[in-house]
């Protein structure tokens, strides 16, 4: 595979798989076929403005909106309006998010951890968190993708003891074998690199690129902190992946 080139706001040549930014742990894949897009909290500008309004929904190609989980920053109820002028879009969500009353059984197709939905165009398998709900591999046009959700090694160095600190990594580690196990690379990784967890704030990062083979990673949850995501850099191309540096909302790159 060539190296994953990476753009600032530009078009689409509509050759290989290409990933737009949206916000937070929002992203919008664009294949040949299709258009997904995962996590959606806010778009590009707003909430009524930006790539999602001007692009993702008014596409012709078959589109899917995915939800990880129930978390407001990773669910907007917002989509499911979206159903009304555009009923074909193809809704897959977490379990976690019809259980905690947000949406009705008809809304999506709900997926738990192990279970999975296929069609002519994609691939979507959910596997575990270390917080509510699940993370999503997705295969499409011969590419791995995997978009973490909230699957982290979460812990507070400055404020967690030894034992939270224990009990959550050998969370995260017993998770992490099981998803390598399945799939030991991936051509493009989404991961959280969030600065509020403390001067550790990306050993999650770090462990999964140690365990799994991963060709491009991407950071994500990180809020408006673009340096503290971005310095993640050295430590991924160290490992041999190539890292997308995200500078605004509607970064972009083709992998």
């Amino acid at each position: 595979m060539n190296h994953a080139q990476i753009h600032n706001k530009m078009q689409w040549d509509g050759g290989s798989p290409h990933l737009t930014y949206i916000y937070h742990s929002g992203f919008a894949i664009e294949t040949t076929r299709c258009l997904i897009l995962i996590d959606y909290w806010e778009d590009t500008i707003n909430n009524v403005q930006g790539w999602v309004h001007s692009k993702f929904l008014t596409s012709p190609k078959v589109r899917y909106i995915l939800s990880s989980h129930a978390h407001h920053d990773h669910f907007n109820p917002q989509i499911l309006r979206w159903k009304r002028e555009h009923p074909d879009i193809q809704y897959i969500f977490s379990k976690d998010i019809l259980n905690a009353g947000l949406v009705q059984a008809d809304d999506a197709i709900f997926l738990q951890k192990g279970e999975s939905f296929q069609d002519e165009n994609i691939l979507i398998q959910a596997f575990g968190s270390t917080d509510i709900g699940i993370s999503f591999v997705l295969e499409t046009e011969e590419r791995k993708i995997f978009h973490a959700g909230d699957f982290n090694n979460w812990h507070w160095d400055e404020e967690s003891t030894e034992e939270e600190i224990r009990l959550a990594e050998t969370s995260f580690l017993r998770k992490l074998k099981i998803l390598a196990k399945a799939y030991p690379t991936f051509d493009l990784v989404l991961f959280p690199v969030d600065p509020r967890l403390g001067r550790n704030y990306s050993k999650g990062a770090s462990q999964f690129i140690d365990t799994i083979k991963t060709k491009t990673f991407i950071p994500m949850h990180f809020g408006k902190d673009y340096a503290a995501a971005n310095v993640f850099k050295k430590e991924a191309e160290k490992r041999g992946c190539r890292f997308m540096e995200i500078r605004e909302r509607g970064d972009s790159i083709t992998f």
